[in-house]
């Protein structure tokens, strides 16, 4: 019943394709999103994604993500208010449909960085996204990336290799996404990146100028 209800929500919205944006925490995603942000700041906005986890130094509230409360969130996921949330080393995290619909509404290429049980859970409705992974090159490198970090106590980051292990090899299979990007070198890694969207970003600038 819940993915039914998203399901006619998305068709019935108009706008700009938008794109699903997954990958372990340590890849480089968050770079590449900044990047594309600032370049295209007029054709993508960003889908702020809730959590009950606490702000990271230099995080803003409403930018970074929406932070509330345990509770806030699970009343937020039981009206229904979620396209998709999970929960990650004792945090929830979640995509709300009002966050989208505030991007598209503008006429923006909507973006949504979601783990993998999100990729899963927006793959059940007709949100018809690009499903766009950017991976680490290997897993050595990912965990030099995220210790480098200095943000991570040791349990916390295991968790995150473990979860990044198994989110990979997922990515890996046929038909997940229709792009996957490997991180060695962030220039390149964003040619790649703009090459992908190329089509996407094309459209709206159309669409805007016409309007």
């Amino acid at each position: 019943m819940y993915m039914r209800f998203f399901s006619r929500f998305f068709s019935a919205m108009a706008g700009p394709r938008p794109v699903v944006f997954s990958g372990p925490s340590g890849a480089g995603k968050s770079t590449l999103l900044k990047k594309l942000m600032k370049e295209y700041d007029n054709v993508f906005g960003f889908s702020v994604s809730h959590t009950t986890r606490n702000p990271r130094p230099g995080e803003v509230n409403g930018k970074d993500y929406h932070y509330v409360t345990r509770e806030e969130m699970k009343a937020g996921v039981e009206r229904g208010d979620f396209i998709e949330s999970a929960e990650f080393s004792g945090n929830m995290y979640g995509t709300s449909k009002a966050a989208v619909q505030k991007v598209q509404a503008q006429n923006l290429i909507c973006i949504l960085d979601v783990d993998m049980q999100g990729v899963k859970n927006i793959k059940e409705t007709d949100l018809n996204p690009l499903y766009i992974s950017i991976q680490p090159p290997s897993m050595e490198v990912l965990e030099n990336r995220l210790r480098d970090r200095k943000t991570e106590s040791e349990e916390s980051l295991q968790k995150r290799l473990r979860a990044a292990k198994v989110d990979m090899e997922i990515g890996k299979e046929p038909g997940v996404f229709d792009v996957i990007i490997v991180n060695d070198n962030l220039e390149d890694a964003y040619k790649v990146l703009k090459s992908a969207l190329n089509e996407e970003i094309d459209q709206v600038k159309k669409t805007n100028m016409s309007s």
